[in-house]
């Protein structure tokens, strides 16, 4: 717990350094060639993995990240972030290691237990481990506090795509590309920054509010002073209205990030190597990274359900148009529309929190976002499944791998209007669904909200 006087703004960097590390997840796309190439080394050879095989790695990572969000959440919010952050650190940077033996011995199911399985425990565990720390640290500014954080997820590959690049052309020789060792290296420098985070970060006292707090007021009633029991959420129908508009906010744009770097390539032949790809992908980090500042940084200002309006109606708009783009030929044009795609697929991510604190309260917050992270886990299958296998689909019956990723787009904008009908149906959560004496229910602190 947080001494007096301790500064505030001390807890943001403890976060960021456990979600910049967990973040390079979105940076898994530039491992996809090297991975399917690790017989032929600078071709395919029959007996290498393919896409659609590799593909599952990183939608594995996603579903244990929603599954271990879902599951211990309640623990999360009992031991507090600094067991958490540890535990994250181990699972996380494990999953590194396990999966380098994988890698070494071409068993693609010791990559799917090490990356999917021990690493996506890790990513869970580690992104809601700061959240509900961090809204009780900024009241005044709960969508401000949770994008300080988030962004880091969002920014991680903007470290991890050049970094991973390196390395492999470090390692690589005439027999290997390098994959193993860049993985045992990564999982080594994860291992210690996580640890960083865990070692600083604190816990307000029971009651703490900063000095002048004044609680902000928007013009809305969903925004409540009440509390919801992390159970009773799941009974209310606002909990799945949300769900709905995370998953499809996530389906959306989590396909794009698992294949960025092989879409590109494909999409301009000849006009995009893999090292520019690679830091297309590093791009995309950017603009995911700073949508989760900037969209959540406004969401304070206007509203939670303003914001994913702007979400939806935007990206029906942008994705439908990718298409036209890709054939125009217009490279920049191509990056630039993406670009706002993923600032508001990570502004989504930053926003949800505070807008769960605004429905539900802050007594459970952080476990109800655990068990709400599952539409993440649903989004990370259905997201790449989408991308991949109409693709593969689509060339295997003729379309130009230039062409094959235009119906996706399509479906995606399809996606987004579904989107957009969950968040219009929001409203304020039922009295009957309040904590008994929820205005008085302690809600700071971590035995506090153990106790509750």
């Amino acid at each position: 717990m947080a001494p007096a006087g301790f500064n505030r703004f001390m807890v943001p960097p403890a976060a960021l350094a456990v979600h910049l590390s967990i973040g390079s997840a979105y940076a898994f796309s530039p491992f996809n060639l090297p991975l399917s190439r690790l017989i032929g080394v600078t071709q395919s050879a029959p007996g290498d993995w393919t896409l659609s095989q590799l593909g599952w790695v990183f939608s594995l990572a996603i579903v244990f990240l929603g599954l271990s969000a879902a599951t211990f959440g309640r623990w999360v919010e009992r031991v507090g972030p600094r067991m958490a952050m540890f535990t994250s650190a181990l699972c996380f940077s494990g999953g590194f290691f396990v999966s380098a033996i994988g890698i070494s011995t071409h068993q693609l199911w010791i990559m799917y237990l090490g990356y999917g399985v021990l690493g996506g425990c890790g990513l869970g565990i580690g992104y809601i481990s700061p959240v509900s720390t961090l809204i009780k640290w900024f009241p005044d500014r709960p969508g401000m506090a949770t994008g300080m954080a988030i962004m880091g997820f969002g920014g991680g590959a903007l470290i991890a795509s050049p970094m991973e690049v390196a390395l492999m052309n470090h390692f690589h020789t005439a027999t290997s590309a390098g994959v193993t060792e860049t993985f045992i290296t990564m999982g080594a420098i994860y291992l210690i920054f996580m640890m960083f985070g865990a070692a600083i970060v604190r816990v307000p006292a029971p009651g703490w509010k900063p000095e002048g707090f004044v609680p902000m007021q928007i013009s809305t009633k969903m925004i409540t002073t009440a509390n919801v029991h992390a159970s009773q959420a799941l009974r209310t129908p606002q909990f799945y209205l949300l769900w709905g508009v995370l998953c499809l906010n996530v389906t959306a744009g989590i396909g794009v990030l698992g294949q960025a770097s092989p879409m590109i390539q494909e999409m301009f032949p000849g006009q995009v190597t893999a090292a520019a790809a690679a830091g297309f992908v590093g791009l995309l980090s950017l603009f995911n990274m700073g949508g989760r500042f900037f969209w959540s940084t406004i969401s304070d200002s206007i509203g939670r359900r303003a914001t994913y309006m702007i979400f939806f109606v935007l990206g029906i708009v942008l994705y439908a148009t990718v298409p036209l783009v890709g054939h125009t030929g217009s490279i920049t044009l191509f990056v630039l529309l993406f670009g706002v795609i993923l600032s508001m697929y990570g502004g989504g991510f930053a926003a949800i929190p505070a807008y769960l604190k605004d429905v539900f309260g802050t007594m459970h917050v952080g476990a109800i976002h655990g068990r709400l992270l599952t539409a993440w886990s649903t989004a990370g299958v259905l997201g790449p499944v989408l991308v991949n296998y109409i693709r593969e689909y689509q060339i295997s019956h003729g379309v130009a791998k230039a062409d094959a990723y235009s119906v996706t787009m399509y479906i995606m904008a399809g996606l987004l209007f579904v989107g957009f009908l969950c968040n219009f149906f929001m409203s304020a959560v039922n009295r009957k669904h309040h904590f008994a004496g929820a205005a008085n229910a302690p809600s700071e602190g971590i035995r506090e909200g153990a106790r509750a």
